[in-house]
This record gives structure tokens, C-alpha cells and sequence, in this order.
């Protein structure tokens, strides 16, 4: 039997009781009424006290921590030792339903990241020479190719080696719109193919895949404290120790006034009841857990409470350009250079091999779309910020920007025209030399993401003062993009190292929180400086879920100001159940110590309290962030 069972089995036995033990009570006496009453008290005694006497022993024990527990079972049994074991039984009566609630609406909060495991399909059919056979999922290994017919799901990471469709990835990037894939395209384990016979080739084993790595990440995310949730756990520990003391204490003085022994014990016994920070202490997990659980299953892994937290608190975003408030995708718009076009092109393409940037891709792809096959180099190193220096045939030669064609003294040759002015070309130049001499060059521009204005059009809606933008092309092409989403010229930081970043957003940090976004392997540095880190398009890149606090596992920026939001409402329903909790206890404490408050009001009142709070944080499991906002 699982502890769930176990507990949920504990709690009915205890309210049967309890309804037993009522039902005789207020029934008709006689016929061994007494006797039975006092039986079905001692079994919610037994069912109700004893798992929470267990707890608090074995807290006391092994944590060496008075908790929770520990407060209601002296306090029922102080209720029995003055002969109200009734409202004792209903004291552990209640508390065992809450405590049994609370379980299973945290559970709820952990199992919704884990039932993606459910999505998983446990048998895949692979490619063997000619032949096309049945394995199990957890066979497969890097280099496998899986044939994925319509409506299937993906067994485990992979890349589109033949055939074309749609994938819903809506369980791993919280994208409901499908997404159309083509030979070369990533796919992901527990998307699902709508249409098409597609051919894909395992790129990680079953442990190492997407799902596998974003539950491992929400687990640690929820075992890692958020600073509220830290004060609220030290409080309660403390504050139990107070309530004992005080209880004991407000004994003594109300049999000093001369109650008696059992008045002064019941009174005690209440206070004791009223002024136990049950509701204290689940505020804060009930609200953070439900948030990084809804905000998973909307393509956002929040790192732990603490990100969620300092993201609500967020008072500038600092974006990087390329790949982030842009495509990432360069279209070349023009070529200028000397000789024969597609040899410039095999050589460019040839030292662009080596390069990941943006660019490089735009200039092979056209090179492929050509039909230009690169001419090899050796020796290829990337210069951060400027470009590639490599050795071909005939020597060095190096592709990059105006800062890397300066570096190697180099002018272009007469005939060859390229713009006036560098630096203020709205476009991104990329120029290929050999040594001092400049050999061509290549323009192309990248376009905004369409998800762009709308998101920073929320971020700025929502009250972020301040939106940035960090790049290392040249002013002129950040102004043009800048422009275009309203970010004023002030805020543009342009002509940027990685280092440069890095500055720039400690100098931001002085004058407030800020919150860095970038793709999560150039800008890892800079991820790390800002008080919160957040890698977009983070599905599948091992490199962005590991540097930042927060990962975007789709490459929208609306899904970051839906981040921002849930970080925001997460915040004020803690505020709003920490005010409730705290209000909740004076008011009865209050009773209890200067008017008669009945134990089973208190109970009432302390249970109640504690229950609707967590419905109060559960309430974030139906935010909105689940589905995709216009």
C-alpha cells in the first residue's frame, strides 16, 4: 500500500468514526450508547492521532524540529484530559482531512510534470538494413532511425531524416500550433506527427532526452526553497516552539486567575489550536509549486521558486538581437565582390563551415541553393565578436566584420565597391580577405520575430520600466531593428563582445533588478550575471536549459511576458494568503484569550484556513500560460 493510500485509508476510518462517535452523542441514549461513544472516540484517537504522533515524534527525533503535528495532538489530548474528548476527535478529525487534502493537492502540483513520462511510447519501429522491426524505446541508441507513421508519437530525440509534416509539440514547448518540419529539423520525444511517414534519426539515448531532462529539472526546481518559502519553513519552526511556550504560559496565568485546572487547560488547549501557523507555513509552497508546475507545461522550466520570485520583481529586460527579438534567420540581400561569384562564394562558404552564427548558416545555405560546394580550410578559429581566420590553398584567410578587417590591416581593391560607410549601413556586412587584402563581401539583414512586438508590447504593458537591447553587429543594423519594436535609440547597446555584454548588464544590475535573455550558449556569461537568466528556444539544447534560471523552450517572446505575468500573479497570492493566514490567527487567538472561544471553532477556523489557502495557490494551476495567447 503507497503512503497516498495509506493516508487517504486513515482519514476515512477516522471521519466514520467520528460520525459514529457524533451519532451517538447527540442520539438517543441507552442500550450501551456510553460504551460505544467512547470507542468510536478512541478509534479517531487511534486513526487520527496516532499518524500525526508518528510524525512529530519522528520530526523530533530524527530532525530534532517541534512541528505541526506535534501542537494538535497535544492539544486533543489536552481536550480529553478535561473531559472534551469530543471536541478533541473533531479537532484530529479535521486536521487529518486537511493534512490528506493538502497531500493530494501538492501531488497534484509534482505529478502534472511527471505525467509527460505517460506520453512516452514504449515500443518504436526502426530501420535494419531492408528490414523494418518492432523495439523497445529504451533499446534505442544514437544513430537508430525510427519510422514514425501519422499520429504517432516521438520515442526520443531525434533529427527529420526523410519525409516532411506537422509535429504538435504542444506537450514539450506549449506551442498548440504545429509546427511543419523538413529533412534537418530537430524533433522532440512525446511530440506527436500529425501527417506524413517521417524517417528520424536517434540523436540521445531515452535518459538524456528532452522529457527526461526537463522532469529531472522541475524536480529540482520544486526541492529548491524560494526565499518566502525559506522564511515561512524558519518561521514555523520557531513560531511552534512560541506557541507551546505561550500555551503553557497562558495556563499558568489563567489558573493564577483562578479558572481551575480544567477551564485553564481547555483555554490553553484552544490557543494552542487558534495560534498553530499550519496556514502560515503551506502559503507559500502551495502558490510556487502550482506555478512552476502550470508554467512547465506551458514551455517555461522555471530553475526553482527563487527565479520565479526575483522574476516578478524584474524591473528591466535586457534582450540579445540575434536569434532572440529576431529570426536568427540571415537572408543574403546582396554580394559584391572581385572575380568569379561562385568562387567567392566556395571560399566563403568553406570558412563558414566552421561557424555556428547565424550567418555563417545563411551563407551556406545559399552556397547548397547554388549548388557551390565550400572549399576546404584548416586550422579555423572564431575570433568572439568579429568573425573566423582560417588557412586554405593559398594561405590565411578570414571572414567577418569591419572589426576583424581592421584587425588584419585590410582595404578593399580598386573596383570592388562595398558601402561608403560601414558603420552606418542598416544592414550586417560580412567581408572575406586574405591577409591586408579584402576579397568581397555579403550583406544580409535578419527580420523581428512575429511573437516579438506583441511580447514587448505585454512586458511594457505589465510595467517593466526598461527594455534593452545588447548585440554585436553595428549600430546601424541594431537601430533598424530597434525601430521597428520601439526600442529608442538610448537603450541599444551595439558593437558588443561577449564581455561587453557582461558589463552592460552588471551596470544595469546597480540600478535594479534585471532580467538577461539570450540563446543560452553565446550569452552564457552574461545569462549568469543578471539577477535572473532566461535561454529562449531552449527545447533540445542541453548548453540553455543549464545556463540560465529560467528556459523558453519555444522561441517566443509572448511566452516570455506570460512568464513574467504568472511570476507577478504568483507573488500577490502569496501576499493574499500570507495576509489571510496571519489575520485568520490574531482573530482567533484573540477569541481565545479574551472572550470563550470553543475548541471546535477554533479547529474549524485554524483547518478551514489552512485548506483555503491551498485551494488559493491551486488556483495557478489553471493560468492561462497552458495555451497559446494571440
Amino acid at each position: 500500500m503507497t503512503e497516498d493510500t495509506s493516508r487517504l485509508v486513515l482519514t476515512w476510518a477516522t471521519i466514520a468514526a467520528m460520525a459514529a462517535a457524533a451519532a451517538l452523542h447527540w442520539g438517543a441514549p441507552g442500550l450501551g450508547a456510553g460504551w460505544a461513544e467512547a470507542l468510536a472516540l478512541l478509534s479517531v484517537f487511534f486513526t487520527g492521532g496516532l499518524p500525526a504522533a508518528h510524525r512529530a515524534i519522528g520530526a523530533l527525533i530524527t530532525e530534532r524540529q517541534l512541528d505541526i503535528d506535534l501542537l494538535m495532538v497535544v492539544a486533543a489530548l489536552a481536550a480529553a484530559a478535561v473531559g472534551a474528548a469530543l471536541e478533541g476527535a473533531v479537532l484530529l478529525t479535521l486536521f487529518s482531512l486537511s493534512t490528506t487534502l493538502e497531500h493530494r493537492a501538492m501531488g497534484r502540483t509534482r505529478r502534472a510534470i511527471e505525467a509527460l513520462m505517460e506520453l512516452r511510447p514504449d515500443r518504436a519501429l526502426i530501420r535494419r538494413g531492408e528490414d523494418t522491426v518492432e523495439v523497445a524505446v529504451e533499446t534505442l541508441v544514437p544513430g537508430d532511425v525510427v519510422i514514425l507513421r501519422p499520429g504517432a508519437r516521438v520515442p526520443v530525440d531525434g533529427v527529420i531524416v526523410l519525409g516532411e509534416g506537422a509535429i504538435d509539440e504542444s506537450t514539450i514547448t506549449g506551442e498548440s500550433v504545429p509546427v511543419h518540419k523538413t529533412p534537418g529539423a530537430q524533433v522532440f520525444e512525446a511530440t506527436v506527427n500529425l501527417h506524413g511517414v517521417l524517417e528520424i534519426e536517434v540523436r540521445r539515448e531515452l535518459g538524456a532526452s528532452t522529457v527526461a531532462r526537463m522532469i529531472a529539472l522541475v524536480t529540482e526546481a520544486q526541492a529548491a526553497r524560494a526565499p518566502s518559502e525559506r522564511f515561512s519553513e524558519w518561521f514555523g519552526q520557531r513560531y511552534t516552539i512560541a506557541v507551546l511556550a505561550g500555551a503553557v504560559l497562558a495556563f499558568a496565568v489563567f489558573s493564577v486567575l483562578g479558572l481551575g485546572w480544567q477551564a485553564a487547560l481547555y483555554k490553553a488547549a484552544t490557543l494552542l489550536v487558534a495560534a498553530s501557523p499550519c496556514a502560515i507555513v503551506i502559503s507559500v509552497p502551495a502558490a510556487i509549486l502550482s506555478a512552476l508546475s502550470v508554467a512547465a507545461r506551458g514551455g517555461v522550466l522555471f530553475k526553482g521558486g527563487a527565479a520565479l520570485e526575483t522574476l516578478a520583481r524584474v524591473e528591466t529586460f535586457a534582450f540579445d538581437k540575434t536569434g532572440t527579438l529576431t529570426t536568427g534567420r540571415q537572408e543574403i540581400v546582396d554580394i559584391r565582390c572581385e572575380g568569379a561569384e561562385a568562387e567567392f562564394l566556395a571560399r566563403l562558404a568553406g570558412i563558414e563551415a566552421h561557424s555556428e552564427h547565424p550567418i555563417a548558416e545563411a551563407i551556406r545555405r545559399l552556397a547548397d541553393a547554388r549548388g557551390i560546394l565550400p572549399l576546404p580550410v584548416r586550422e579555423a578559429k572564431a575570433v568572439p565578436g568579429e568573425g573566423m581566420v582560417a588557412v586554405d590553398d593559398l594561405g590565411v584567410i578570414w571572414a567577418g566584420n569591419a572589426r576583424l578587417a581592421q584587425r588584419m590591416g585590410a582595404r578593399a581593391e580598386t573596383g570592388l565597391v562595398l558601402p561608403a560607410d560601414l558603420e552606418t549601413a542598416p544592414r550586417t556586412l560580412v567581408l572575406l580577405g586574405r591577409g591586408a587584402k579584402i576579397l568581397g563581401g555579403v550583406t544580409c539583414e535578419d527580420r523581428p520575430r512575429d511573437s516579438t512586438p506583441g511580447g514587448l508590447a505585454a512586458l511594457r504593458a505589465a510595467g517593466v520600466g526598461q527594455i534593452a537591447m545588447l548585440t554585436g553587429d553595428r549600430r546601424a543594423v541594431a537601430e533598424r531593428i530597434g525601430a521597428e519594436l520601439g526600442i529608442g535609440a538610448a537603450e541599444i547597446h551595439a558593437d558588443l563582445r561577449p564581455e561587453d555584454k557582461v558589463r552592460i548588464v552588471a551596470d544595469l544590475t546597480a540600478r535594479g533588478r534585471v532580467a538577461f535573455v539570450g540563446d543560452g550558449v553565446n550569452d552564457a556569461a552574461a545569462l549568469a550575471r543578471a539577477d535572473v537568466g532566461i535561454a529562449m528556444g531552449a527545447a533540445g539544447s542541453e548548453v540553455a536549459l543549464q545556463a540560465a534560471d529560467v528556459a523558453l523552450l519555444a522561441d517566443d517572446i509572448g511566452r516570455l511576458a506570460e512568464a513574467h505575468r504568472l511570476a507577478r500573479r504568483t507573488t500577490r497570492i502569496i501576499r493574499q494568503n500570507l495576509i489571510f493566514a496571519m489575520g485568520a490567527m490574531l482573530v482567533l487567538v484573540a477569541g481565545g484569550l479574551f472572550w470563550h472561544l470553543p475548541l471546535p471553532v477554533a479547529v474549524i477556523g485554524h483547518e478551514g484556513g489552512t485548506v483555503l489557502v491551498v485551494l488559493n495557490g491551486l488556483r495557478l494551476l489553471a493560468d492561462p500560460i497552458r495555451k497559446r495567447r494571440g
